[in-house]
């Protein structure tokens, strides 16, 4: 099991900080989990499994990654959580707005695409949104012309 530190976001003084971690399975499977903790709670936001894992496995998921998660976000497991002071980083620059932005989302889109990677995961690395708002300026992106249409209707 690999914990590894994703991304970081401070805004308004409040820190959201992203983990990925990767279990490797003994027949050559793998799950990846990405987790999301803020304002001293972790969620899971996506989990990626291959070979797919049944209803019982996901149901243990949580017991499986819980003591590396919480060693990587400095944390206590248990009831009472409390978060370390987390090293300053660097932060991102402010991503660019209007048309600027959503040709940036296109490229970093296209670029993970290119190398079979999640396009989504890459949008969300590179601009420090959640997924909802990766998937909105990737909308945008597709609206604006840089991406072709989801969808084609008849």
């Amino acid at each position: 099991m690999s914990v590894r530190p994703a991304w970081e976001v401070r805004e308004h003084g409040n820190v959201t900080r992203w983990f990925t971690a990767r279990l490797d399975l003994p027949e050559g499977g793998r799950i990846e989990v990405l987790a999301v903790v803020a304002d001293d709670c972790v969620a899971i936001e996506e989990v990626r499994a291959q070979p797919p894992l049944s209803l019982d496995d996901l149901a243990v998921l949580a017991d499986w990654i819980e003591e590396p998660l919480f060693r990587a976000c400095a944390m206590e497991p248990g009831p009472a959580r409390e978060p370390a002071e987390a090293p300053v980083t660097g932060d991102r620059p402010p991503w660019p707005r209007g048309i600027e932005g959503l040709r940036l989302v296109a490229e970093e889109y296209l670029a993970a695409q290119k190398e079979n990677d999640d396009p989504v995961y890459a949008v969300m690395c590179a601009t420090g949104r959640s997924r909802r708002r990766a998937l909105k300026l990737i909308a945008g992106a597709r609206e604006a012309g840089f991406l072709t249409p989801r969808h084609t209707r008849c």
